[in-house]
C-alpha cells in the first residue's frame, strides 16, 4: 500500500512540474508574439505620419528596443505599450487601425497636433484605456460607438476638432469616466439620457457645438459633477429641476443658447460650491435669486443679455471674492430711486475687477460710496439707463479702470477733473447726457486713452490742448455741445486719431489748423455746423485713409483744394453752406468710391465735370452755386461758353514747344553726368570690392560647385532680388551651409554683395546671421561669380512658418510663447546693429523671409544686401551702401523711404512693427483685404482692445485661448493673462509703426518691454 501510495506521489510531481514548464513556455511565447505586435503597430503609426516638423520619430527604429522610442513606456513585467504621449509636436497624419492592437495601452496623449482622417474604431478594442486625449487636432466623422467597450476609461477628451454626429448614446456605459470633454466641435442632436449613468463623473464639457433639445433633468444624477460647460449651442427649454440640487457643483456656463424660464430663488442655497455662473444670451427671466447672498464662494456671476426684472438684491455685497459681475442687456431696476442701493454693498467685494450694468431701467443717483469700490475695478459699464444727479468726484480714487462707460443716462453738472487719475483708461463714455461746464485740462494726463466720447451734453468754453498728449487716442467725439475758440492744433494734427474726429455742432471760430494734414490714418473727420473760416488747407490731401469728410455749415473761403483728389478712398464729401469760390477740382472725377458729393449753397464757377460721381445726379448736390455750368442733363445748368478753338490751340502748342526744350536740355545734361559717373565708379570699384572682402576668408569656385551639386535646382532652397540661395555641403568641414550665388545681371548686385559684406564682417551676434567664407572668381565658362556663404538654418524662414503652403502638405504653426522668442530674438538683434555695433547698420529690409530659424527655434536676422553703414551714410566719398537705391519690400518700409527721405533707424523701427504685427496677425501687409486706405497698421489700431480676439492669428485661438465657456476658472485666468500680453504686443506694434519717424519708439525701448512680457507670460 506504501509503495502504491509513494508511486502516485511522484506520478503527481512529474505532472505538476512538466505543467508548469508547459504554461511559463506558453507565457514566454504568447509575451514575444505581444512584444512584435507591438512594435509593428508601432512602426504602421509612424509609418502614416506625413510630416514630424521636429523629427520626435526619429528614434523609432528597429535598433532600439521600441520602450525606449520617444514617447512610449512599457510595463516593466511584460514590456507591453502602455503609454503613448506625443502631445504638442505639431504631428500631421492618419491614426492607424493598427492602434487597436496595442492592447496594453492604458494613457494615450495626441493632443496639440495636426492629426486628421476619422477616429479609428479600432480603440475600441483598448479595454485596459484609462485616459485618452485627442483635443485640438481635425479629427471629422463621428464619435465611434464602440468607445463604450473601453469600459476602464476615465479621461476622454476631443475638444478642438470637427467632429459631427451625434452624442452617442453608448457613452452612457463608460460609468469610470470622470472626464468628459467634446466641445469645440459640429456635434448636433440631443444631449443623450444616458449621460446619466455616468456616476462617477466630475467634468462635462460639451460647449461650442450644435446641439439641440432640452438640457436632460438625468444629469441631476451625477452627484459627483463639478463642472458643466454646455455654452455656444442650441439648447433650449428650462434648465432642469435637478440640476438645482447638485450640491458639488462649482462651475456651470450654459450662455449662447435658448433656455428661458426662471431661476429658483434658493439656487445659492442648494448650490453652496458654485464659483462661476453664466447663462448670458438666453431668455431667462424673473428676478435674481434672492439666495445670491449666500453664494458667497461665487467668483463670476454673468447673466447678460436676458429677460431679468426687478431689483438687484443687497446680499449680493457678502459675495466677497467675486471679481466679476455682468448683468448688461435685461430689464433690471424700475427707474426708481432705490434701484442703485445695492452699489453700496458692492464696496464689500475687495476682488472685483468687472461690473457692468449697461442697459437695463436703473434709476436714481450714483452713490459716493463708488469711490470705494475695490481699486482691481477695470471695468465700469452703467451706461443705457435713467440715471440722474452728477458724477461722483471720489471715483477717481479707481485708478485701475481701462474702461469707463456712463453713455445715454441723465447725469448732470461737470465732469469731474479726478477723472485725470486714470492713467490706465482706455475706453471712456459720457456722451449723451446733460453734462455742463468745461472739459478739464486733467484728461490730457490720460496715456493710454484711445476712445473719448463727450458728444451730445451742455459742455462749453475751449478744448484744452493737453489732449493732444493723448497720443494713443484713436476716437475722439466732441460734437453737439457748446464749445467755442480755436481748435487746437496739438489736438487737430493728433497722428493717432485713425477712427473719428468729430467735433461738429459746436461755436468753434477761426481757421482749420494746417496740422491736420497729421492725419494720414484718420477715417471719418466732421466740424460740420461750426464758424471755422479761412481757406480750407491743402494739407487736408494727406489724411489718406478719409473715407467721410464734412465741412458743412461754416464760413470757409477760397477754393477748393486740388489735393481732394488725393483721397482715393473717400466716400462722402460735404463742402455745402460756405462761401467757396473758383471751379471745382478735376480730380474728383477720378475718386473711384465717392458715393455723395454735396458742395451746394457756395460761390463756386466753371464746369461740371461729368465722371465719376458727376454722372450719378442722385449722388451730386450743386445746387445755389450761380456760376456753375454744364454737368449732366438732371442737374438742370446752363451751357458752358465754348472758348474759340484756334486762339486755344495757339497757346497749347506754345506750351508744348517750351516744353520740348526744357526737356531735350534735361535730357542732355543729365547724359552727361550719367557718363562721368559711371566712368568715376569703374575705376574706384575694383580697390573698394577688394578692400572689402579681404577681410574674409575664401573659398574657390570649385569647393562650391561640388558642395551643391553642381548648383542644382534639388539644392535651390530660396530666391531673392539680387539672386539664389543654395543648400550645400562642404567637405572640408563636413557641415551644412547656405550659399547665397549673386546674379551679376542684375543692376546692383555688386554693391549688393559689398553691403552685405561690409555689414557681416564687423559684427557678431547670437542672433545674426553668421557668415563663414565667400567667393569672388569665375565659373566654369568664363563669367564673374561671386558668393557668400552661410551657417546653415535647418528651420527655414519664418515666412514659411507664418504662411505656410497648404498646398503642399506644409502645417507648421507658432505658438505664442515661440512667437514672442522670436520677436525678442529678432529686436535683440536689431537693438545690437543701432547701438551696439562697432558703426550702427540700417538693416533696410526687415520682414520675415529675411528672418532664419535654427534647430532650436532661435531666429537670426539675415540678408543685409541693402543695408547701410550709419557712420558713413552722408560720406560720397567713401565706400557705403546708400549709392546702391533703396529698394526695400512694399509693405514693410517706412512712407518716408518713398518720398526720397534718407534711410535712418527709425526706418528699421517702423519694419519691425510691422512684422510683429504680421506675426500676430497672420496677415501680410500686402494682404488684399488692405486697400482704400487701410492698412496692417490701422486693421490693428481699429480693432484694439474690445476685437482682440478677431485679429488674433487664427492659429493660436484653439490652442492659446479657449473660451471661458470651457475653460476652469485656472485656465480664464490663464487665457486673461495670455491676452493681456497679446494685447501689450500689439501696442508695441503700433507704437513701433506709427507715420512719423520721429513719434516711433527706439530698439531699446522695445528690446526692454520685450523682456517684461516675456518673463511675466513666462511665469504665468
Amino acid at each position: 500500500m506504501n509503495m502504491i501510495c509513494s508511486t502516485c506521489f511522484h506520478v503527481f510531481i512529474l505532472f505538476a512540474a512538466t505543467l508548469t514548464l508547459l504554461c511559463l513556455q506558453h507565457k514566454n511565447t504568447a509575451s514575444a508574439l505581444g512584444n512584435d505586435t507591438d512594435q509593428l503597430s508601432l512602426l504602421r503609426f509612424k509609418e502614416t505620419i506625413v510630416d514630424d516638423p521636429f523629427d520626435i520619430l526619429k528614434s523609432w527604429n528597429t535598433s532600439t528596443s521600441f520602450c525606449n522610442w520617444h514617447g512610449v513606456k512599457c510595463s516593466l513585467k511584460h514590456q507591453r505599450v502602455t503609454s503613448l504621449n506625443l502631445q504638442g509636436y505639431g504631428l500631421l497624419g492618419l491614426i492607424p487601425p493598427e492602434i487597436g492592437n496595442l492592447t496594453f495601452l492604458r494613457y494615450v496623449n495626441l493632443q496639440n497636433n495636426s492629426f486628421y482622417g476619422e477616429i479609428p474604431q479600432e480603440i475600441g478594442h483598448l479595454f485596459r484605456l484609462k485616459e485618452l486625449y485627442l483635443t485640438n487636432n481635425t479629427f471629422k466623422g463621428q464619435i465611434p460607438t464602440n468607445l463604450s467597450s473601453c469600459f476602464r476609461l476615465k479621461s476622454l477628451s476631443l475638444t478642438g476638432n470637427k467632429l459631427v454626429g451625434k452624442i452617442p448614446k453608448e457613452l452612457g456605459y463608460l460609468t469610470k469616466l470622470e472626464f468628459l470633454s467634446i466641445g469645440m466641435n459640429n456635434l448636433s442632436g440631443e444631449i443623450p439620457a444616458s449621460i446619466g449613468n455616468l456616476s462617477s463623473l466630475s467634468v462635462l464639457i460639451f460647449g461650442i457645438n450644435n446641439l439641440e433639445g432640452n438640457l436632460p433633468e438625468e444629469i441631476g444624477h451625477l452627484k459627483n459633477l463639478t463642472h458643466i460647460s454646455i455654452a455656444s449651442n442650441k439648447l433650449y427649454g428650462m434648465l432642469p429641476f435637478t440640476l438645482f440640487n447638485m450640491s458639488s457643483l462649482t462651475f456651470f456656463s450654459a450662455g449662447v443658447n435658448q433656455f428661458n424660464g426662471s431661476l429658483p430663488a434658493n439656487m445659492f442655497l442648494t448650490l453652496p460650491n458654485l464659483q462661476q455662473f453664466g447663462i448670458g444670451m438666453n431668455k431667462i427671466s424673473g428676478p435674481i435669486p434672492i439666495s445670491i447672498s449666500n453664494a458667497t464662494n461665487l467668483l463670476l456671476f454673468n447673466i447678460p443679455r436676458n429677460n431679468f426684472v426687478g431689483q438687484v438684491p443687497i446680499g449680493i455685497g457678502n459675495l466677497k471674492d467675486i471679481w466679476s459681475i455682468a448683468m448688461e442687456y435685461n430689464h433690471l431696476g424700475s427707474n426708481s430711486s432705490k434701484d442703485l442701493d445695492f452699489l453700496t454693498s458692492l464696496t464689500n467685494c475687495t476682488n472685483l475687477q468687472v461690473l457692468d450694468l449697461n442697459l437695463n431701467n436703473f434709476g436714481g443717483y450714483l452713490p459716493n460710496s463708488v469711490a470705494n469700490f475695490s481699486r482691481q475695478l477695470s471695468q465700469f459699464y452703467i451706461g443705457g439707463n435713467q440715471i440722474t444727479g452728477t458724477i461722483p468726484p471720489g471715483v477717481g480714487n479707481l485708478v485701475n479702470l481701462i474702461g469707463f462707460d456712463l453713455e445715454f443716462n441723465l447725469l448732470s453738472g461737470s465732469i469731474p477733473s479726478s477723472f485725470g487719475n486714470f492713467d490706465k483708461i482706455q475706453s471712456l463714455t459720457l456722451n449723451v447726457n446733460k453734462l455742463s461746464g468745461k472739459i478739464p485740462s486733467s484728461l490730457g494726463n490720460l496715456s493710454q486713452l484711445f476712445q473719448l466720447d463727450l458728444s451730445n451734453n451742455m459742455l462749453e468754453g475751449n478744448i484744452p490742448p493737453s489732449i493732444g498728449n493723448c497720443q494713443m487716442l484713436q476716437y475722439l467725439d466732441l460734437s453737439n455741445n457748446h464749445l467755442s475758440g480755436n481748435i487746437p492744433w496739438q489736438v487737430i494734427g493728433l497722428p493717432s486719431l485713425s477712427v473719428l474726429l468729430n467735433l461738429s455742432h459746436n461755436s468753434f471760430h477761426g481757421s482749420l489748423p494746417f496740422e491736420i494734414g497729421n492725419l494720414k490714418s484718420i477715417n471719418k473727420l466732421d466740424v460740420s455746423k461750426n464758424s471755422l473760416s479761412g481757406e480750407i488747407p491743402s494739407t487736408i490731401g494727406q489724411c489718406i485713409s478719409l473715407e467721410y469728410l464734412n465741412l458743412q455749415g461754416n464760413i470757409f473761403q477760397g477754393v477748393m483744394p486740388s489735393s481732394l483728389a488725393s483721397l482715393k478712398g473717400l466716400r462722402y464729401l460735404d463742402l455745402s453752406q460756405n462761401n467757396l469760390s473758383g471751379s471745382i477740382p478735376q480730380g474728383l472725377e477720378s475718386i473711384p468710391v465717392l458715393q455723395y458729393l454735396n458742395i451746394s449753397f457756395n460761390m463756386l464757377n466753371g464746369e461740371v465735370p461729368t465722371e465719376g460721381v458727376f454722372r450719378n445726379e442722385s449722388e451730386i448736390f450743386v445746387k445755389n452755386n450761380s456760376d456753375l455750368c454744364g454737368g449732366i442733363t438732371g442737374l438742370d445748368l446752363q451751357p458752358c461758353v465754348v472758348e474759340d478753338k484756334t486762339h486755344k490751340n495757339q497757346k497749347v502748342l506754345k506750351i508744348i514747344v517750351i516744353i520740348i526744350c526744357v526737356v531735350f536740355f534735361l535730357l542732355l545734361l543729365s547724359f552727361t553726368i550719367a557718363v562721368f559717373w559711371k566712368k568715376e565708379k569703374t575705376n574706384r570699384r575694383a580697390s573698394n570690392f577688394s578692400s572689402t572682402i579681404d577681410h574674409l576668408a575664401k573659398v574657390t569656385y570649385k569647393t562650391l560647385y561640388q558642395a551643391t551639386n553642381g548648383f542644382s535646382s534639388s539644392n535651390l532652397i530660396g530666391s531673392g532680388g539680387f539672386g539664389f540661395v543654395y543648400k550645400g555641403i562642404l567637405e572640408s568641414e563636413e557641415r551644412v551651409v547656405a550659399i547665397k550665388v549673386l546674379n551679376l545681371q542684375v543692376r546692383g548686385a555688386h554693391k549688393s554683395f559689398i553691403a552685405e559684406c561690409n555689414a557681416l564682417k564687423s559684427i557678431r551676434h547670437r542672433n545674426l546671421v553668421k557668415i563663414l567664407t565667400c567667393c569672388s572668381s569665375m565659373d566654369y565658362n568664363g563669367n564673374e561669380f561671386k558668393a557668400l556663404v552661410f551657417e546653415y538654418m535647418e528651420n527655414g524662414s519664418l515666412d514659411k512658418w507664418l504662411h505656410p503652403d497648404f498646398n503642399i502638405g506644409d502645417e507648421p504653426s507658432l505658438n505664442l510663447l515661440q512667437r514672442l522668442n522670436i520677436l525678442t530674438d529678432v529686436a535683440s538683434a536689431m537693438h545690437y546693429l543701432h547701438f551696439e555695433s562697432e558703426h550702427p547698420i540700417i538693416h533696410c529690409d526687415l520682414k520675415p523671409s529675411n528672418i532664419l530659424l535654427h534647430n532650436d527655434m532661435v531666429a537670426h536676422v539675415s540678408d543685409f544686401g541693402q543695408a547701410r553703414l550709419l557712420c558713413v551714410i552722408n560720406d560720397i566719398s567713401d565706400l557705403h551702401t546708400t549709392t546702391i537705391g533703396f529698394n526695400g519690400t512694399v509693405g514693410y518700409a517706412p512712407p518716408e523711404y518713398g518720398v526720397g527721405c534718407q534711410v535712418s533707424v527709425q526706418g528699421d523701427v517702423y519694419s519691425f512693427g510691422i512684422l510683429l504685427l504680421e506675426i500676430l496677425t497672420g496677415r501680410k501687409p500686402t494682404d488684399e483685404m488692405f486697400r482704400n486706405g487701410m492698412n496692417l497698421h490701422s486693421f490693428v489700431k481699429v480693432s484694439l482692445p474690445d476685437k482682440l480676439l478677431d485679429i488674433v492669428d487664427s492659429t493660436l485661438l484653439p490652442r492659446e485661448f479657449e473660451q471661458a465657456t470651457v475653460s476652469t476658472t485656472a485656465e480664464e485666468k490663464n487665457n486673461s493673462d495670455q491676452q493681456q500680453c497679446l494685447l501689450e504686443l500689439f501696442y508695441i506694434g503700433l507704437a513701433c509703426s506709427v507715420e512719423s519717424p520721429r513719434a516711433r519708439i527706439n530698439m531699446k525701448t522695445v528690446t526692454r518691454e520685450l523682456d517684461v512680457i516675456k518673463i511675466a507670460l513666462s511665469r504665468k
